[in-house]
């Protein structure tokens, strides 16, 4: 499994990440903006994008979406919660972020809980539901990697003061990813990545939500 880092994209400056199997095929993990780079990417690692998982349903995490699917014929994935902000555009959330450019996305999805492994060749993703910053909001594990979207973030977490966000919520899934077993290494939808035993012995609110320590 190879992760590549994607530069940061859209007004919001947010993650995305392209995992490749041994077979060169790709899965995004969130498709923020600018769909002729993302491709650009994808052609110089030299791989071919098959799905793209969407870790929640905000403009500045599916903007790129609708146009990748045109392009290369991929499959969409996300958490029924946010499906209907995936196909309205989030225009509310847009216009506060005043961004342009983003699309709704109105083609196929496939639907998936926590139940599911969301599989691509060898590659196998765990789902870990983790409501707070939107209903729908989840982090996907692979091997001894996880992306948190807009969950958890290096020192930090995603906010709950927008439209679906809820702070109990929030709390209870940052006591979950405190509790996952492994020193994890984070990919989160913003700034930099970090590793899950560094954020549970420096980030202030997974300390408090778990109780505190490790």
């Amino acid at each position: 499994m190879r992760v590549i880092q994607l530069k940061p994209l859209s007004i919001c400056e947010t993650n995305s990440y392209i995992v490749v199997s041994e077979q060169n095929n790709a899965v995004l993990i969130d498709a923020p903006f600018d769909a002729p780079y993302i491709l650009e990417e994808l052609n110089s690692h030299n791989c071919t994008l098959k799905k793209i998982f969407l870790t929640h349903g905000h403009f500045d995490h599916i903007g790129a979406v609708a146009d990748l699917v045109e392009a290369t014929g991929c499959e969409v994935y996300i958490h029924p919660m946010d499906e209907k902000i995936l196909r309205t555009g989030d225009e509310m959330l847009a216009v506060h972020f005043r961004s342009r450019g983003y699309k709704s996305y109105s083609g196929d999805v496939t639907l998936f809980t926590e139940n599911d492994i969301l599989k691509l060749d060898e590659l196998e993703f765990d789902v870990l539901e983790t409501p707070g910053h939107t209903p729908g909001s989840v982090c996907f594990i692979c091997g001894e990697t996880m992306f948190t979207g807009d969950t958890l973030f290096r020192r930090s977490i995603g906010r709950t003061d927008l439209a679906g966000g809820d702070m109990d919520r929030m709390k209870r899934s940052l006591a979950r990813i405190a509790d996952l077993g492994g020193n994890l290494k984070i990919y989160p939808g913003h700034m930099g990545s970090t590793y899950l035993d560094d954020e549970r012995r420096t980030n202030p609110y997974l300390r408090e939500y778990a109780g505190g320590g490790i």
